[in-house]
């Protein structure tokens, strides 16, 4: 840890200084007011003198430790925090200026506090990235003032620092436990009933009250002398692919992220909950042409690999071509799986150009085919209507809005699984769509 010192003039002493050379100029035609105005910039002078010796030649200094996250998570609120100390033997002012990456545009952050005689104290500021990639956080720097506020000490604390933006991370320990139970309530999430019953034999446990008498396993009650019950779990082992469109729809931004990365993001916590319940999880992705592929597994380093390769994840939003992407989900995906389709349809025409190449897929594979609500248009058309001009945009609205609700008709006519979200919700729309797939026993 280095740092560099230097002084620095504060708003008073800019401001005492201009009153002094007013108030000397005013006394050029006073001799009275010139000998009070002399007098007061001797005491400036001084006052001055003597902050410079309290700042530096009093052995205090502040000891500032940034401290960074390995990595941070997209789209999510990152913490950096900071252990600044005092040396001084009196209070002091002390402003910490961090030097942030140029991506998030943000010019305005200080952090504030008062420090009395040795003492140590912790901040911390948060940050939300919007994009994956690499962001270069520059030094700390920090602004110490005494109770006279005319001049600062400067120092300059560590080195530049790079830290990646991996995909949404964070949200993974949140929806751990849908990996467990379908009943659970979490924001965006149902309950879900079960239709059937499991048909994967798991373990034999002692019956409790409520559960299923027909799974009363009479042999192994016979030697416990206690009622013994079969439990069955949901089958388990099932490839379950995430397929990514990196096409030039999924440009569009909601809240400062792509759909692309908002898929990204929903496809890392998909995979983790079907890890965590047993299944295989793999990924696609595609524009053009076919990009990435890693084969469906549920080995322990499957979800760092899926992590690397999503936080790499590059596009120049070329046109999608399912095409070619059928062909290729032929030639790598040889065992019936179930495929999470991230992409986006604006019209009818658009959906009916590729609605070919979607069945075939689906005829082979169970196909769900995620696409996103325009939140945008909801506030249009929930919007005041002021003018005519208004009216006329709520009808546009309504009527995209509509043409989105047909696709979703179009696709259930051909037997093609589908969920219409919004960006915001997705993560919890998608596993509680995964759940009832598994639940209704439909791969």
């Amino acid at each position: 840890m280095w740092f560099i010192v230097k002084i620095f003039p504060t708003y008073r002493f800019y401001l005492t200084g201009i009153i002094l050379i007013i108030v000397l100029f005013v006394g050029y035609f006073s001799p009275i007011l010139f000998s009070i105005a002399k007098g007061l910039t001797l005491a400036f002078l001084l006052l001055s003198f003597a902050d410079i010796v309290l700042l530096f030649w009093t052995g205090g200094r502040i000891v500032l430790e940034r401290h960074l996250p390995d990595r941070f998570s997209n789209g999510d609120e990152n913490k950096v925090s900071f252990d600044i100390s005092s040396l001084y033997k009196f209070l002091i002012a002390v402003e910490v200026i961090d030097e942030i990456p140029a991506n998030f545009q943000q010019r305005d952050l200080k952090l504030q506090m008062d420090l009395p005689l040795g003492s140590q104290e912790a901040k911390s500021y948060i940050l939300r990235p919007t994009q994956r990639g690499e962001y270069l956080f520059g030094k700390t720097n920090t602004l110490a003032t005494t109770s006279l506020k005319l001049l600062a000490r400067r120092q300059i604390f560590g080195q530049d620092q790079m830290v990646k933006v991996y995909p949404s991370f964070l949200n993974l320990h949140k929806y751990e436990l849908a990996a467990i139970s379908q009943n659970l309530r979490m924001s965006g999430q149902k309950r879900m009933r079960r239709i059937g019953q499991s048909t994967e034999f798991d373990h034999i446990k002692e019956y409790v009250l409520g559960d299923d008498p027909r799974h009363i396993n009479w042999k192994a009650s016979a030697r416990k002398t206690d009622l013994m019950l079969n439990h069955y779990v949901d089958e388990k082992s099932q490839p379950i692919y995430s397929v990514i469109d990196k096409g030039r729809p999924m440009k569009m931004p909601f809240e400062g992220m792509t759909l692309l990365d908002y898929s990204v993001n929903a496809s890392l916590v998909l995979s983790n909950v079907a890890i965590k319940k047993g299944d295989r999880a793999g990924l696609i992705t595609f524009q053009h042409k076919p990009q990435t592929f890693i084969p469906a597994r549920k080995r322990n380093l499957q979800l760092n690999f899926l992590l690397e390769a999503l936080y790499n994840q590059e596009t120049q939003f070329n046109e999608h071509d399912f095409a070619t992407l059928y062909w290729y989900i032929q030639q790598k995906v040889k065992q019936r799986s179930l495929l999470l389709m991230y992409t986006n349809f604006e019209s009818i025409y658009a959906l009916e150009r590729q609605l070919p190449y979607l069945k075939l897929i689906n005829r082979h594979h169970l196909l769900l085919l995620i696409f996103f609500r325009n939140t945008e248009l909801d506030k249009v058309i929930d919007g005041p209507t002021k003018s005519s001009l208004d009216v006329y945009n709520k009808s546009i609205a309504s009527q995209i809005e509509d043409e989105k609700r047909n696709i979703q008709s179009v696709l259930t006519h051909n037997g093609i699984l589908s969920l219409y979200t919004t960006p915001r919700n997705l993560n919890a729309h998608v596993i509680n769509k995964y759940i009832e797939i598994k639940t209704k026993r439909l791969l």
